[in-house]
């Protein structure tokens, strides 16, 4: 079985045109982060950025960092400030905001569950 010339043409461009639809399902997509926001991935590689540099604010203020969970492959589903005493669950695909003191400069250092992922926010 041979095929003409344009009917192989015509298979070839079908199939470059159903790879470029690449849409997923809304549920399964990561949120995109808002201009400006402070926003720490946690992914197979750990978090990123590892570090985050948030200005320093007014005696009291708080920073509001979002974290998100891409993917399963990984052990970071919580995120841990052993300094604040703060444990937060990061569901898969779910932002997840938590308020950082930022009146004083400082490092605050944050992890997965198990220790093995480490970040810092710089508090400057």
């Amino acid at each position: 079985m041979s095929l003409s010339t344009t009917g192989a043409s015509a298979i070839l461009l079908a199939l470059v045109l159903a790879g470029c639809d690449k849409r997923s399902d809304a549920s399964t997509d990561t949120p995109l982060a808002a201009p400006g926001e402070l926003r720490v991935t946690a992914n197979e590689h750990g978090f990123s950025p590892s570090s985050l540099a948030i200005p320093k604010g007014a005696p009291g203020a708080l920073a509001a960092v979002s974290f998100v969970r891409t993917t399963d492959q990984t052990c970071a589903t919580e995120v841990v400030f052993p300094e604040l005493d703060i444990k937060k669950a990061l569901p898969l695909n779910q932002v997840v905001a938590i308020n950082v003191p930022s009146d004083s400069a400082r490092t605050l250092t944050f992890q997965c569950g198990m220790g093995m992922y480490k970040g810092a926010l710089l508090v400057k």
